[in-house]
């Protein structure tokens, strides 16, 4: 645009092609704009530089000074990802559907996630800047940009860093790309992706979703890159999603990089209305469209354990939590316990219940109808409150556990049934309890919910089961009948009271 006046521009360039155009090879972003601005332009010709494709040509007509010096190309080898960075990449993975566009950097955290992709289909990418990682999801098939919306069939970026595999891949490739940034990562053309995934990262992030990912209070630790503009462009894109991934801790786990407030001097690169997913090793806290109580909520569950109550109570201090409400300050989201299970022909979603759900919990109990509010809830209820709803989620995985099926695995998704157990460490039996929405019953999926939780108790150790059910409660009278357990029951006033242990079984009378 011309607004830094430039005097000299000092660039990299292949060699000429017989028609006098050399490439800028593995870096475009702002090379193209300096070139085009800068009084007298001095390139290097090595014929070590990739020749790259795109909008990266510039004519020798346009060097004013031309020196031929051959030199390597400067090499970043890939660093390895650690068990944080692993975990982290487990759930941003999840979060990426086939057929979805990506872009995702350089570190340990974007090359954990690239290596996790392997098995997704038709992926595109439209990235700033790539490394090596990205070459073996091509030759696998997982990335063929068949999908995307914007340049299909294309890798899209603006530079590249790596080893001298990746600049002989990219060498004269067609399937790559290369443009100025000004193209390249301008959120009108990043929002024309469909599906588009934007995965950055971040120093800090507050309870409210701010992200800061350039300085360490008033100490710049680096520029904004292209963070914001992908943010956004994930942001406006048909079903994108803009992902912050984080480690929770820093300085050897001394420091929560979840925080209250950003230290003073911290800037805002990403602000809280750009951000719908923050994940950490601990969990994927999903802020789009919710309220600052849902977020701080949300967020606090993936904070690190030991930073989690001293998060809550600063939460409380600044009004954003009510005084009352109960974040559980252990616990570590049991992502195992994640899977679908099949129902007369429909898919449907289970997982662990989290603090934040508690939304989608009231919703859920009121969609119930009034008998089965009754059978659930031994009595007839009109109103489900906050705290009622907030006590069915506020669980540690541990001594108390709940598992939800949804329509999908979207954080927004309507739940349609529920199943918890709350264990009594001095019995080391745990009440069990379960519903499932009026619509959904009769299709076994009570029957299910059942034989997992006992199948998930057995493997932690725990001795066998309690309940409570109304007499009239036939359909959880039958599951437990059916399970083969020895049941010892109790019948008083309309209550049947139900306690079997896993090892102990009926004999077969087959």
């Amino acid at each position: 645009s011309g607004r830094m006046p430039l005097d000299v521009a000092l660039i990299q360039v292949t060699p000429p092609d017989r028609f006098g155009f050399c490439s800028l090879g593995v870096s475009v972003e702002a090379v193209k704009a300096a070139v085009e601005s800068a009084d007298l332009v001095i390139a290097q010709v090595n014929p070590h530089m990739p020749r790259t494709l795109g909008d990266s040509f510039v004519h020798v007509e346009d060097l004013d000074i031309i020196v031929e010096y051959e030199e390597p190309i400067l090499e970043v080898r890939p660093s390895e990802p650690d068990a944080v960075a692993m975990a982290i990449a487990k759930h941003v993975v999840r979060l990426v559907e086939n057929g979805s566009t990506i872009q995702a950097g350089i570190g340990a955290i974007p090359n954990a996630v690239l290596y996790g992709l392997q098995g997704k289909k038709d992926l595109g990418v439209h990235t700033e800047m790539f490394s090596d990682g990205l070459i073996d999801l091509i030759e696998s098939g997982v990335v063929n940009n068949s999908k995307k919306t914007f340049h299909p069939g294309k890798v899209l970026a603006t530079f590249c860093i790596g080893t001298r595999r990746l600049y002989d891949y990219i060498d004269n490739n067609p399937m790559f790309e290369f443009r100025p940034v000004d193209y390249n990562s301008s959120p009108i053309n990043i929002a024309r992706n469909y599906k588009m995934v934007a995965i950055n990262t971040a120093l800090q992030v507050d309870l409210t979703g701010q992200v800061c990912a350039d300085s360490l209070g008033y100490q710049i630790y680096s520029g904004i890159g292209g963070q914001a503009d992908f943010m956004r462009g994930a942001a406006l894109a048909p079903g994108g999603k803009p992902i912050i991934a984080l480690p929770s801790t820093a300085k050897n786990g001394t420091v929560s990089r979840i925080v209250p407030t950003l230290s003073e001097g911290a800037g805002v690169v990403t602000t809280r209305g750009d951000v719908h997913y923050v994940v950490t090793e601990f969990g994927v806290a999903y802020l789009h469209g919710k309220t600052l109580r849902e977020r701080a909520t949300a967020l606090i569950q993936v904070a690190h354990p030991k930073f989690r109550e001293e998060l809550t109570r600063r939460a409380k201090e600044m009004h954003y939590l009510f005084e009352d409400q109960v974040i559980p300050a252990g616990g570590v989201y049991p992502v195992a316990l994640e899977h679908t299970a099949t129902f007369g022909g429909e898919t449907f979603f289970f997982r662990p219940v989290k603090a934040s759900d508690e939304r989608l919990f009231q919703e859920y109990l009121y969609r119930l109808s009034e008998r089965s509010v009754y059978l659930r809830f031994f009595q007839v209820r009109k109103a489900f409150p906050r705290e009622l709803a907030e006590r069915l989620v506020a669980v540690d995985y541990e001594t108390n556990l709940g598992i939800v099926a949804t329509l999908d695995s979207s954080d927004t998704s309507p739940i349609i049934a529920a199943a918890h157990w709350m264990l009594d460490p001095n019995t080391n039996m745990a009440e069990v309890a379960f519903s499932v929405a009026d619509e959904y019953q009769r299709r076994g999926i009570g029957t299910y919910l059942f034989e997992f939780l006992v199948r998930v108790a057995r493997e932690r150790g725990i001795r066998g089961f309690t309940a409570s059910v109304l007499a009239q409660n036939r359909g959880m009278m039958r599951i437990f009948q059916k399970s083969g357990f020895t049941l010892h029951t109790r019948y008083e006033e309309g209550i049947i009271s139900v306690m079997f242990e896993f090892d102990e079984r009926r004999p077969s009378t087959g």
